[in-house]
Parts: C-alpha cells; sequence; structure tokens
C-alpha cells in the first residue's frame, strides 16, 4: 500500500461525512468525525485472525447500513498489531489495527484503523484525531457546526448485484486433496501466497461433518474447520462421493467452491456427462451403453462397428480404457466386463485423431492453455500418465468455443477438456474436474496455477444479503 497523501484541495470537514474504504470493499460508510478520539475504529463482527505470525491476517463481517443489518460485507486485511484502547465509559479493549486507504471527496490517504463491534452507534465508523492530524496537518479543516461538507454515497450501491467481485482482499483458500505435496497444488500455493493470500491443504479422508440445520460444519482431526473464504476441490476418483458430499458440507456453510460438487458429479459420471453433452448437440464420439448381454453385437454396431474404445465408466488417467480392434475382441471385452459388473461405455474410435488429443483448460469461462497430447509408439491413449507427451498447441474457434461451452453445460470453473480432431470437426472425449497442472504449464510456459487464484479473487461474494 502507498503512503503517499493524495489531496486534491484543501480537506473542510464536518462533524460526520460519507466516507469510502475501497481495499475493504466499502465503497460507502457514514464516520462521525471525532477529533476528542485519537484512534479511529470501524465496526467490525465475527472477528477471525488468520494466517502466519510473519504474515498475519484477519477476517470479519462489516454491516455498512445501520439500518439495513441484513446487508453484510465480508472484509479482511493484514494486521499490523493490537491495541488497548479506553472506550468513553472508561473500559480497555484490545483490538485488532489494520492500515488502510481512506477516501473522501477526491482526497485519499492511508489511515490506521482498529476493529470494535459498534453495533449500538450510530455511525459504523469513527474517525479520530491520529488519521487527520497528520501529515500536511495544514490541509485539513473541521467546522464542527456542519455535517456532510463532502460529496454525499449512498448506501444503495451494496444492493448492486456484481457478477465479479472489484475488491481485492487477503483470502483464506483451502485445498481439498489427498496429495498436498503435488505439483498442481504446490503451484496454487506459490501463486495464492504470491498475491497475498493464506493458503492450506486439507485431506479429504480427514474430514467429517456436522450435519444440521443452525451451525453445518466440517470437522478435521478433532475441531472444526476455521472458516474459509474459497475451497480448491481436488478430489481423486476413489474419494468421489465422500469427497462431494465434503464440498457440499461447505457449500452449506457459505464457502465459495472452485467447482461444485453438483459439477463434479457430472464430470465425474462419465454417462451423465455425455448424455448433457449431447443434449446441448455438441460433438462427441458415437456413444452407446446397455445392460443385458443380449445387446453385445448391437451396441458395437451403434458405436459405428470395429475398431472401438470400450471404457470403464470409473476410468481416469487412461486406465479402464481398452481399443478393441475386430469385432469380436470388443464382444469378448463387452462380455468381460460384464462379467465383472461393471460399468462401462462403449465408443467409436477416431481414426484420423492418429492417437494424438487435444487438451484445453477452461477457467471461468475462458481457455487459458491448450496442449496437444500425443500417445507412445503403438499406444492409442494419449494420457500423460499413459507415457503420452505434451507441446503447446494453436486451437481453432471452433475448439475453443466447444470447451467452454461443455464447461458451461456442466457447471464447472476450471475444466480440463480433451477433444478429438475428427473429419466431422471437435469431438469431446472427456470433461475433467481437477485437471492436472504440470503438463501444461511445462509445455505452454504459462501461469495456469496464477489464473485459477484470480478467478477465486473475482468470485468470492463479499457483499452478502443475509434473510
Amino acid at each position: 500500500m502507498s503512503n503517499e497523501l493524495t489531496l486534491a484541495s484543501k480537506l473542510t470537514l464536518g462533524w460526520a461525512e460519507w466516507v469510502s474504504l475501497p481495499s475493504l470493499g466499502l465503497p460507502a460508510i457514514k464516520a462521525k468525525i471525532d477529533t476528542g478520539a485519537r484512534t479511529s475504529a470501524l465496526h467490525a463482527v465475527a472477528v477471525e485472525p488468520f494466517g502466519s505470525s510473519e504474515n498475519p491476517q484477519v477476517r470479519f463481517i462489516m454491516h455498512p447500513d445501520p439500518d439495513d443489518p441484513r446487508i453484510e460485507v465480508v472484509c479482511s486485511a493484514r494486521v499490523i498489531g493490537k491495541r488497548s484502547v479506553v472506550s468513553s465509559n472508561g473500559e480497555s479493549e484490545s483490538r485488532y489495527v489494520i492500515e488502510t486507504p481512506v477516501t473522501i471527496g477526491d482526497n485519499t490517504w492511508p489511515i490506521e484503523i482498529t476493529l470494535t463491534n459498534r453495533e449500538t452507534m450510530d455511525y459504523r465508523m469513527l474517525l479520530g484525531r491520529s488519521a487527520i492530524s497528520e501529515p500536511k496537518s495544514e490541509h485539513w479543516h473541521i467546522d464542527p457546526s456542519a455535517a456532510h461538507l463532502q460529496p454525499e454515497l449512498s448506501y444503495d450501491v451494496y444492493k448492486k448485484r456484481r457478477r465479479k467481485n472489484q475488491t481485492r482482499r487477503p483470502l483464506r483458500i483451502g485445498i481439498l486433496t489427498q496429495e498436498p505435496g503435488n505439483y498442481s497444488n504446490r503451484k496454487m500455493i506459490e501463486a495464492a501466497e504470491a498475491r497475498g493470500h493464506v493458503i492450506e491443504c486439507i485431506e479429504t479422508s480427514r474430514c467429517y461433518m456436522a450435519i444440521n440445520e443452525h451451525s453445518p460444519a466440517v470437522h478435521y482431526d478433532g475441531s472444526a474447520l476455521p472458516r474459509y473464504d474459497a475451497i480448491i476441490p481436488r478430489i481423486g476418483t476413489r474419494m468421489t462421493f465422500y469427497g462431494m458430499a465434503i464440498v457440499r458440507q461447505f457449500e452449506m456453510m457459505g464457502v465459495y467452491c472452485l467447482n461444485s460438487a453438483a459439477a463434479i458429479g457430472a464430470s465425474r459420471d462419465k454417462l451423465l456427462a455425455h448424455q448433457m453433452l449431447a443434449q446441448h448437440r455438441l460433438g462427441m464420439p458415437n456413444t452407446a451403453f446397455a445392460m443385458s448381454s443380449r445387446d453385445t453385437s448391437e451396441i458395437i454396431d451403434l458405436a459405428g462397428g470395429s475398431p472401438v474404445v470400450v471404457k470403464l465408466l470409473s476410468s481416469t488417467q487412461g486406465k479402464g480404457v481398452v481399443l478393441a480392434d475386430t469385432k469380436k475382441a470388443a464382444s469378448a471385452l463387452v462380455e468381460a466386463f460384464r462379467g465383472l459388473n461393471a460399468h462401462f461405455l462403449v465408443q467409436e474410435f477416431v481414426k484420423e485423431a492418429s492417437g494424438t488429443d487435444v487438451r484445453l483448460l477452461v477457467v471461468d469461462g475462458k481457455v487459458v492453455g491448450a496442449i496437444q497430447r500425443t500417445a507412445q509408439p503403438g499406444e492409442f491413449r494419449s494420457n500423460l500418465h499413459q507415457g503420452g507427451n505434451a507441446q503447446k498447441v494453436k486451437t481453432t474457434t471452433e475448439e475453443r468455443r466447444t470447451a467452454i461451452k461443455a464447461a458451461r453445460i456442466l457447471g464447472l470453473n476450471v475444466a480440463g477438456v480433451d477433444i478429438l480432431r475428427s473429419n466431422t470437426g471437435p469431438k469431446i472425449l472427456e470433461v475433467n474436474s481437477s485437471p492436472g497442472l504440470q503438463g501444461i504449464e511445462t509445455a505452454t510456459g504459462k501461469d495456469i496455477a496464477g489464473a485459477i487464484i484470480r478467478s477465486i479473487e473475482a468470485n468470492v461474494h463479499t457483499v452478502i444479503r443475509s434473510k
């Protein structure tokens, strides 16, 4: 934060003025100007410290309009200290101290503010003499007989719906994962901390839930988890059911989840995902699904005839995906999978793709990176976990539109969309709700983790209207 004072002119203040604290997401507050008080104060409830001793932060809720307590603004800032403040009735209170710019009219300067509960006060903010006595005190003039000498603002600004958050503040972010040390998690931690956020990994299997109508919570190793601004679900396929339940619990608590439980579930259920995408007429390989063994020959024909790809619905990273070159081999595979009571799809094999596919990584409705994955010689699966290699690729407008639309249909804010380049246009193979970042960042040189953190900053709700 800049410590420079920006003054458009000499500032004359009445005993009450409209002020703005833009860095806290508070564009309009009525403040009392009190030269009898040394310390400035701001209304704050649900005050919760977080972060480390090297990077102390505080999160709190502000009700800017005294006449409408339903409007809540979630604020956070770096703590610069604690101060013991004696109130007018002689009681001493230890308060967190933050520094933030204040704007009155055309004038902006940094001030220190203590946080305290002022719900019984007529003014949610008090501007003390330390905030208006220095620096450059010759610029100030206080007229104690007048009020609102500077331009008036309005609380209506909090009622306007904004799709994107316009205030960047320190966030407390959790990554729900079973592999805290993998590349993707490390890169997102680095990106978040570089932007001033506090981020930590939460092992999915160690979470448990208190499900009730009054105070839903997620517990972890014997105690309730703290309040998070955002959760990044990175749930492995073996933890899909339980992980989705944990994500739903965070959603019930009002936490922003990068991908919702419903969206994760839709993407993990390959049959449902294909049905949803087909409903919106997005291209994909011809796909067949059946239950009765008597339909084996026909479902192979519905997929376009041999060769076909037989794919377990629970497959991931290319595991459980088999190419059958002949109808006889396909029939044998179908019968074998049925004998195991496994759910599977039979899909058209797109020969012209020649063992390659394109992964487009979508973040918040935009393609932020793309790679072409090529299978090893003699292998048709291009997954990097199966030994495939990746290189940066230029995508077409149609491919980008297809990927963006697929992510939107499934409700995913972050998605890895895998497509095949066919003679009839892009065909969607799969939409991944927890795409790995290592292959695409290495091949493209792009900061995908940073794009994900910026998306979280834009989408975490700051202004909340409670019921």
